[in-house]
């Protein structure tokens, strides 16, 4: 394939080393030659012209063009594969003007380009003690995080990262620069926020309201760590359990839980930690001084003032952080400005381990998970890959509370987005990493998951909820519309959308996407 004249960004074609390294992503790892994520072309744009120019071209190829800024779509959908192109936006626009803070009428916001991973958007927004809530994940890009949602430790308090946007800067199908704002055209900027990721143009800015710290003064945080057993991982998904089941517990309050195999970069996710474990537990240590990262269970767990009469139930974290191994600061709940907290909750590593996976995110409302038996379920299930020795599967699991009557996850449904499932009371992802000869024992775990949790007679879930951030399976989205969709004229209004937004076909490179109308 032929590069695009005119782009004065760079342009890679299929057999040079910066092409191999380009086209990496989060799920090249696993989907790379079954789902052939090999564009004929990858256009590295400069400005928004370049990107016009790429549209214009592949519009008169009839081609389709894939949009990614980090990477990190877990089925493969921010890839491609020829003749089709990868616009990568990942160092598009990083210049002084790509992102800028403002204030007016005591509130504030921030304009940023979508080409920021979450951990450079994070320390730039501590650097002036602002925050928003976001995911964990560092090199996660604010692009796909924001129309995905942009779930993550803050959710239940705050709502989504994508429920804070006021308006969309993009690159249509034509080639126009355009805004797009709820007042200017609400029917696109519900579907680019949470729609078809991806698949109804090209958002180069975003505009976001932010949080600045001195509203929220007293805030308090604590990440804790255990080493694995079972009886502490019961423990604590019952305080999770008992938190998700109750309609009425308070908006201040978030919970995360996370259970990690061994090996896992603990470096990464706990700073300082190495020095704790070097004094406290020499024997992970081998000959060469390298340590052997065991088995363990992490917590993340927040408190926020709202109103001047707001008031920490201290017996909650203490009831959280009993029989920890280590506390990040002082082993005790640190009082912080919230931009800092949002700072502790980031993990740092590129991706959990460096391996294939087999991915599950399950999404639930129920508020009966303790009468369903859900934690003697989820201990069992963890612990049948986690507790054998050298069985060649790494597991990295989390389990997060986000609704109740209080949450403003549940309260910012009908706020003009298109995020999915807002009644949800649990997330859950299970990621059983593998190497080839244990893939076979990765995937049969994940069917007993299966079938155990999602159904009329699931512990989890009756019916089957996805979320397009956390995405599994069969990667034809309409064929499986219904799982990421709440009901047939929600999906039917975005293939509508998308029929307006994508008429000629070019936001349509593989098959995770609403299908356009007829």
């Amino acid at each position: 394939m032929t590069t695009i004249a005119g782009v004065s960004g760079n342009q890679y074609v299929p057999g040079t080393k910066v092409y191999d390294e380009l086209k990496y992503q989060y799920a090249t790892s696993t989907y790379g030659e079954e789902r052939d994520l090999n564009p004929g072309l990858i256009v590295q744009p400069k400005n928004k012209d370049d990107i016009a120019l790429t549209l214009r071209y592949a519009k008169e190829k009839k081609v389709a063009v894939a949009i990614k800024t980090g990477g990190h779509q877990y089925s493969g959908a921010s890839s491609t594969s020829a003749p089709n192109i990868q616009l990568d936006l990942e160092n598009s626009f990083k210049g002084a003007d790509d992102r800028t803070i403002f204030e007016k009428d005591g509130k504030a916001y921030a304009r940023t380009s979508v080409s920021w991973s979450l951990g450079e958007f994070n320390a730039w927004l501590t650097e002036n003690k602002k925050f928003v809530p976001h995911g964990q994940c560092t090199e996660v890009h604010v692009g796909g995080h924001v129309q995905t949602g942009g779930y993550g430790q803050l959710a239940r308090s705050f709502g989504l990262f994508g429920d804070h946007v006021l308006s969309l800067e993009i690159v249509d199908t034509d080639g126009n620069f355009k805004e797009v704002t709820k007042a200017t055209d609400p029917d696109l900027f519900w579907a680019f926020l949470g729609g078809s990721p991806g698949n109804l143009g090209v958002i180069t800015h975003f505009t976001i309201q932010v949080h600045r710290d001195q509203d929220y003064n007293g805030s308090r945080g604590m990440k804790a760590m255990y080493f694995y057993d079972t009886k502490t991982l019961k423990r604590l998904i019952d305080i999770l359990v008992e938190m998700s089941d109750n309609d009425d517990f308070p908006r201040n309050y978030d919970l995360c839980i996370s259970v990690l195999s061994s090996a896992f970069p603990l470096l990464d996710l706990c700073p300082g930690i190495d020095e704790w474990m070097a004094r406290a537990h020499p024997e992970f240590y081998g000959k060469n001084g390298l340590i052997a990262w065991p088995r363990t269970i992490v917590i993340f767990a927040q408190w926020v003032p709202f109103e001047s009469g707001d008031e920490c139930d201290m017996s909650w974290f203490d009831r959280i952080k009993e029989g920890s191994d280590w506390i990040l600061g002082n082993d005790n709940v640190q009082e912080k400005p919230m931009s800092q907290l949002t700072g502790d909750w980031i993990f740092r590593n590129v991706r959990e381990f460096e391996h294939p996976y087999e991915k599950r995110a399950y999404v639930t409302s129920s508020r009966t998970l303790a009468k369903d038996g859900f934690t003697d379920w989820m201990v069992g299930r963890i612990d049948d890959i986690v507790r054998p020795e050298h069985n060649k599967c790494w597991l990295s699991a989390q389990m997060q509370c986000f609704g109740g009557k209080n949450s403003m996850f549940t309260r910012n449904a009908g706020n003009g987005t298109a995020f999915s499932w807002r009644d949800t009371s649990i997330t859950c992802v299970l990621d059983a990493f593998y190497v080839e000869e244990s893939k076979a024992r990765a995937e049969d775990w994940q069917k007993v998951n299966d079938m155990e949790a999602i159904g009329p007679n699931g512990v989890i879930s009756k019916e089957d909820r996805r979320v397009l951030w956390g995405s599994y399976g069969n990667w034809n989205l309409d064929a499986v519309w219904n799982t990421y969709f709440e009901d047939r004229a929600k999906y039917e209004k975005l293939q509508q959308i998308r029929k307006r937004a994508d008429p000629y076909g070019i936001f349509t490179p593989n098959p995770f996407c609403v299908k356009r109308a007829d």
